[in-house]
């Protein structure tokens, strides 16, 4: 890359950020002190930052050569959209996209926010979750959802810093302790950034239990933390008057199909978790898996959508409002 065409990217990457234009290009200093800032700037995204921006578009339209997320995306057309949110440019298709960064050795190694590319020659690409997990943009009639990495892929590239706060660590391991990710689809910043008071355990009843489970299931623990306030208020032994039980309110029927005792917190929220994991993935989407959760996947379906029900519309936004209060505390 000659001194040029340099300064042409750090006026783009500066464009992108908001940091304005560059200092003259005549000044040797200016340029570097140009660049450093850039380079700062950029180095500041981290792997959980990209990964909040691509939970934005779960549930968008697989469209191929798709590149605006009002009228659908490809594989490559998320992954760019993505990156190019956080300031970040990459290039247009998958096996380009595939050489850019630095190697990682393999998935063991990988960090959420790396690139998995699949196929020799590269013909699809998706970002890393952690725990086995991608979101991806999969083929046509589908849309941008959350998978298992269903086969080893042939590259693995870190485009940006994956350095992980002790909490955001914690949750991937399954270890206790609160978390400081954001735990909606709106990409909110975490506390330790926002300066907002870090929930601990204490307040937030069965706290281990959540997020063992969304390290196990790939899922946020605000998420089911959220769900056990709307449906019981953290009450193990709730029993609605349709006979919902436990924490988690799970039916009978539904407790005995996912093999588990619904007035258990312990099994109850990992039965939870996995109906929530599944809805997920059929679904495409929080708002949907929500649905489903509360009137049953049939519902959704049948529906196409959020199902009519009065207490299912309500439902849904309850739910998100409470995961975007304890994501604000910093449980995640």
């Amino acid at each position: 890359m000659t001194v040029y065409e340099a300064q042409a990217r750090v006026a783009e990457i500066r464009t992108r950020i908001g940091l304005g234009a560059p200092a003259a290009a005549g000044s040797g200093e200016a340029f570097a002190a140009t660049l450093k800032s850039t380079l700062d700037s950029t180095s500041a995204v981290t792997g959980g930052d990209v990964v909040d921006a691509a939970k934005r578009y779960l549930g968008t339209p697989y469209v191929f050569g798709g590149t605006r997320p009002e009228s659908g995306l490809d594989c490559s057309g998320l992954v760019q959209r993505v990156y190019a949110d956080l300031g970040v440019t990459l290039p247009r298709v998958a096996k380009d996209q595939a050489r850019q960064g630095t190697a990682v050795a393999d998935l063991a190694h990988a960090r959420p926010g790396d690139l998995l590319a699949f196929g020799s020659p590269v013909d699809h690409i998706a970002i890393y979750l952690g725990n086995n997990r991608m979101i991806a943009a999969p083929h046509a009639g589908d849309v941008v959802k959350v998978q298992d990495v269903y086969e080893t892929p042939t590259a693995i590239r870190r485009i940006v810093n994956t350095s992980l706060d002790p909490a955001w660590s914690s949750a991937l391991s399954g270890a206790t302790g609160a978390g400081s990710r954001s735990a909606t689809a709106m990409a909110l910043r975490p506390a330790a950034l926002t300066g907002a008071t870090v929930a601990t355990p204490a307040e937030v009843p069965y706290a281990e239990l959540f997020q063992q489970a969304g390290a196990k299931y790939g899922l946020e623990p605000a998420l089911l933390a959220a769900v056990a306030k709307v449906e019981s208020g953290y009450d193990p032994a709730a029993v609605s008057g349709a006979g919902a039980q436990g924490l988690m309110q799970l039916m009978p029927a539904t407790a005995r199909g996912l093999g588990v005792d619904a007035l258990d917190p312990a099994q109850a929220v990992d039965g939870a978790a996995r109906m929530l994991s599944s809805n997920l993935e059929r679904f495409g989407s929080i708002d949907l898996a929500l649905a489903a959760y509360n009137a049953g996947g049939g519902a959704v379906s049948r529906y196409g959508g959020i199902p009519p029900f009065a207490q299912t519309q309500a439902y849904v936004p309850k739910v998100k409002a409470a995961m975007e209060q304890l994501a604000g505390r910093g449980f995640a």
